[in-house]
């Protein structure tokens, strides 16, 4: 059984859990939309793994990754994050755990699975962290056990949230878009560029992604009492 090795406590700095902080929140009510917009967007196929990525950095995807993965866990889903950013990985710091070993770990060397998986104070959350940042990373994400690991997964849990890079950085999200059940494309509104993003959608359609949505970063909400912000936080 995965999740036997334990995390400690995570940081609520940049990429702070609001849905697991602030679950009455108005942002967290958005991240339980999003799920619940996955959750339906394909009636006769069960979506159970979902890329987060976006067209360049920080746009707030692993913000986004993190907070939807909590979504899921608390809806009674057991859920695994895993970072899939061999290039900035970013959940170590968000839970506060080492990253000596990980997903890179488990693909390059001859390591059992469960040694890299960690559970989280946060119930039916696991996380994989991405492990010492490799010199191939697309290599890596596009290799047969890539692909072993993550129908290992998929089989373990009722969802698996994976955060990587940016795609018109480098080739890697489009490697995972191939290999996973939906992608969700994650920009910032306040530094919107529509020819990049044109051009990270044309990228997934190359790759014969399954395209979900996309989510609007730091998209004002107007009530009558505050301003609200839907998402926020950088990468």
């Amino acid at each position: 059984m995965f999740g036997k090795n334990k995390a400690r406590n995570y940081v609520s700095g940049p990429r702070e859990l609001i849905v697991e902080k602030k679950p009455k929140s108005p942002v967290s009510e958005q991240f339980r939309t999003v799920r619940t917009n996955i959750m339906y967007s394909n009636i006769d196929t069960e979506i159970k793994t979902v890329l987060v990525t976006s067209a360049t950095p920080g746009a707030g995807k692993s913000t986004t990754a993190a907070n939807l993965a909590v979504a899921y866990a608390q809806s009674g889903k057991k859920t695994l994050l895993m970072d899939a950013d061999l290039r900035r990985p970013t959940t170590h710091y968000t839970f506060e755990v080492t990253n000596q070993r990980g997903l890179s770990t488990v693909i390059v060397n001859d390591v059992p699975v469960e040694n890299i998986v960690r559970e989280t104070e946060i119930e039916n959350l696991d996380i994989v962290s991405s492990g010492p940042i490799p010199p191939n990373p697309s290599e890596l994400l596009s290799s047969k056990k890539m692909t072993h690991l993550l129908k290992t997964f998929s089989m373990h849990y009722d969802m698996v949230i994976i955060d990587s890079p940016p795609l018109l950085a480098v080739t890697d999200a489009q490697v995972l878009s191939k290999i996973t059940d939906g992608t969700v494309l994650v920009t910032n509104v306040a530094e919107n560029n529509r020819d990049k993003l044109r051009e990270a959608k044309d990228l997934l359609n190359k790759a014969d992604a399954n395209i979900l949505g996309v989510v609007m970063n730091n998209k004002k909400m107007n009530t009558k009492k505050d301003d609200y912000y839907y998402y926020y936080g950088s990468e």
